[in-house]
C-alpha cells in the first residue's frame, strides 16, 4: 500500500518560506520519532557553542531514526525545530541550515521554529522532532 501525502498553501494563508500550511496523509501508520539532539552514538554533546555542528549532528541522528523505520525525508509530514535563541536572524540561519542539508525535505510539510530558552542537555542549542508516514 501506498501512502498519499498532500500537502498545500490556502491561497487565503501567507505563502510560507519552504513549508506547507497543510499536510494531509490519506492511509498508512505514522512513527513518531523523539526530538533528535546533538549528542553522540557515545552519548556527548557534539559541537559545545557550535550550532552549525549541532544542527550537522542532529540532521545524521534524525536520518539514521527514519532508516530505521524505512523512512526518507519525504515522508516526514510534520516537524518542530527548538533553537535556543530569542534572535531572528539566528533562528533563520536555524532553518536554512536544516533545509539545505540531506534533511531539507523533512521542512516542506507542516512545520513549526521555535526559539526556547533552554533544552534538556546542558550545552544543547538545538533540536528537531519529526513525524513521519509510514505506508
Amino acid at each position: 500500500m501506498t501512502t498519499r501525502i498532500t500537502r498545500s498553501n490556502p491561497p487565503q494563508l501567507h505563502q510560507p518560506p519552504g513549508y506547507h500550511h497543510i499536510t494531509v496523509v490519506e492511509a498508512g501508520r505514522t512513527a513518531h520519532l523523539a526530538g533528535q539532539c546533538p549528542i553522540g552514538p557515545s552519548g556527548e554533546l557534539v559541537g559545545p557553542a557550535d550550532l552549525p555542528a549541532q544542527i550537522d549532528q542532529v540532521v545524521t541522528n534524525a536520518l539514521i531514526a527514519l532508516a530505521a523505520v524505512a523512512a526518507a525525508p519525504s515522508d516526514v509530514v510534520r516537524s518542530v525545530v527548538y533553537v535556543v535563541s530569542d534572535d531572528v536572524s539566528t533562528l533563520a540561519a536555524t532553518w536554512q541550515h536544516l533545509t539545505e542539508s540531506a534533511l531539507g525535505e523533512a521542512f516542506t510539510s507542516a512545520s513549526t521554529l521555535l526559539g526556547v530558552a533552554r533544552l534538556g542537555f546542558q550545552g544543547q542549542l538545538v533540536e528537531v522532532d519529526l513525524t513521519a508516514s509510514l505506508p
